[in-house]
């Protein structure tokens, strides 16, 4: 049997245009003389749809569409991600679930079991989990149905197992008739290190129960969250024989008879790096956020820093030249080279640029506040001042020619609160807000290789806010090289002072960072969304008070 693995990339809510993409998928299907359609997971609707599941008339359209969708599988098995209603008297209304169709009819259902509320999964908030998983046959062949979180709980690979059950033993074992075929439809969001993690688990499954696997993912920037796809098929020896591609629509067609005889021959994997793996994350982030928003434009400050600069090379890739606006905002304090440096970028991504001189903006905000001011000595106040003038001349503009204002931030400022509040933290989405400094050097030299787009002073120069003379980031901060471990070890590994102080790290300077990173949750509540790329990403991943006062091993 020829079966078709397709990855789309929908938009939630949008239930006319997600069925129409699925139907001409499932012609694509049908014409590569494929007897199954394989979807991913929520595919009708999208996922996350959060708290749109509590709107009765967002469950009806969605049943609509789920209704029309049966009667578009004439000659064709579709087997499909939606949302069923819990008919019983108690939990949680609605199941997350796959439903099989051929011929106008639904032949089988399933309900995710296994319901992720961590990091940024809250499925227990909406769904019921399903209470047994049983095999399926279609065409002759005995399929074990499976979603995303349900191959996630294998006891060899999890130090402690989330779920007092395992799906997969469930289908594998403990059933009369074993599933000759293993699928898995995902909406499972991309960060780094993810993919290399997901192929040893699935690599792991199958050579431990013998059977192969159908993994088809979602695709495309949903908010904050980036699904890569990747879709594959691996068999029984745990060897990739097929995989979609990265971060975009596709359909892989596997014969089936060869992956269970583990005839297919392996998948020749480019081995992209992952560096070009972020970079084709982000892109598509911004492309998605700004389609899906309702916008064709985007507007960027480039101040003729890296941060700007990278900013400015993804928003180019992902919308093209055309559509971006270059900004830079000189101030008395702004050094010619900034400038001079953000003019040649722009130059080099062929990209629109203006330039605004903000002194006279500034100096009018310094003469009013000035009798209030009186007696007390220039401090942050004026820099920030600088920055928030930026912030309104941006977000004018994108207002008058309806630009999506892109913040430029990475994610050691964000950390630290090494930003300004309604000034450079000012835009619709943050485009590496969860990159480190460090990283944003790594990708901008990356694209560089490829083609020189990055002036090579703006890789160079210490960075700097440039809103105070002579200013670097490092007369504020901690080496960025210094910096970027410690915020990894606390964000993104849960240690301790402590413990980060005994990876060799000096004891004053982790506690000032520490101590910068509680004291600037207020800000981070505030900043645009961010698009996710590590293992925890501040947004709703991680939830921590603004008001609290815990010392560590102080109570």
């Amino acid at each position: 049997m020829r079966i078709a693995l397709i990855q789309t990339n929908p938009l939630i809510g949008d239930f006319h245009r997600n069925l129409a993409n699925i139907v001409a998928w499932i012609d694509r299907a049908r014409e590569a003389n494929c007897e199954l359609a394989i979807f991913p997971e929520l595919a009708i609707c999208g996922y996350p749809p959060q708290d749109l599941l509590e709107r009765p008339a967002f469950l009806a359209d969605l049943q609509r569409a789920t209704n029309r969708l049966v009667t578009e599988t004439h000659g064709i098995g579709v087997l499909c991600g939606t949302i069923l209603p819990n008919p019983e008297a108690s939990g949680k209304p609605l199941y997350n679930s796959a439903i099989l169709l051929e011929n106008g009819k639904i032949l089988f259902t399933t309900h995710k079991r296994l319901l992720p509320c961590y990091d940024v999964f809250d499925e227990t908030r909406y769904f019921e989990p399903g209470r047994q998983s049983v095999p399926c046959t279609y065409k002759g062949l005995t399929l074990g149905l499976t979603i995303c979180e349900d191959i996630w709980n294998d006891k060899d690979l999890f130090a402690r197992q989330l779920y007092a059950t395992n799906p997969v033993t469930d289908l594998l074992e403990n059933t009369a008739a074993r599933p000759e075929l293993l699928i898995n439809l995902a909406a499972s969001p991309y960060h780094l290190g993810k993919a290399r993690r997901k192929n040893a688990i699935f690599s792991h499954l199958c050579t431990k129960h013998n059977v192969p696997l159908l993994y088809v993912n979602q695709t495309g920037g949903q908010d904050a969250l980036l699904f890569d796809g990747r879709s594959l098929a691996m068999d029984r020896a745990g060897r990739i024989v097929a995989q979609a591609a990265a971060c975009r629509e596709d359909m892989v067609v596997v014969d089936s008879a060869a992956l269970l005889a583990g005839s297919a021959a392996p998948f020749a994997d480019p081995a992209a790096d992952e560096t070009d793996t972020v970079l084709g994350a982000l892109t598509m982030g911004i492309r998605d956020y700004v389609r899906k928003c309702g916008f064709a434009q985007v507007i960027i400050g480039l101040s003729g820093g890296i941060d700007s600069a990278l900013t400015a090379v993804l928003a180019s890739r992902a919308l093209g030249p055309d559509n971006v606006l270059g900004v830079a905002l000189p101030s008395t304090i702004s050094a010619p080279e900034s400038e001079a440096d953000a003019r040649e970028l722009a130059a080099n991504l062929g990209i629109d640029f203006k330039v605004i001189p903000i002194s006279a903006v500034v100096e009018s905000f310094q003469t009013t506040l000035a009798p209030l001011f009186a007696g007390r000595p220039p401090d942050i106040t004026e820099q920030n001042l600088q920055a928030r003038a930026r912030g309104n001349l941006l977000m004018a503009l994108a207002n008058k020619f309806n630009r999506l204002l892109l913040s430029t931030g990475n994610k050691s400022e964000m950390a630290v609160g090494y930003c300004t509040l309604y000034g450079d933290m000012s835009g619709g989405l943050a485009v590496i807000a969860d990159v480190p400094k460090t990283m944003v050097y790594r990708l901008a030299r990356h694209i560089n290789q490829e083609r020189p787009m990055i002036p090579a002073r703006t890789l160079t120069r210490p960075p700097t806010a440039e809103l105070a003379p002579g200013q670097r980031d490092d007369d504020d901060l901690p080496p960025y090289d210094l910096l970027d471990p410690i915020l990894a070890a606390y964000l993104e590994e849960n240690k301790s002072i402590a413990e980060i102080i005994a990876m060799g790290f000096d004891q004053a300077v982790v506690e000032d960072v520490v101590r910068r990173i509680r004291r600037n949750e207020y800000k981070r509540k505030q900043a645009a969304i961010g698009l996710k790329v590590t293992t925890k990403a501040f947004g709703h991943g991680r939830r921590y008070p603004i008001c609290e006062n815990y010392q560590e091993g102080g109570n």
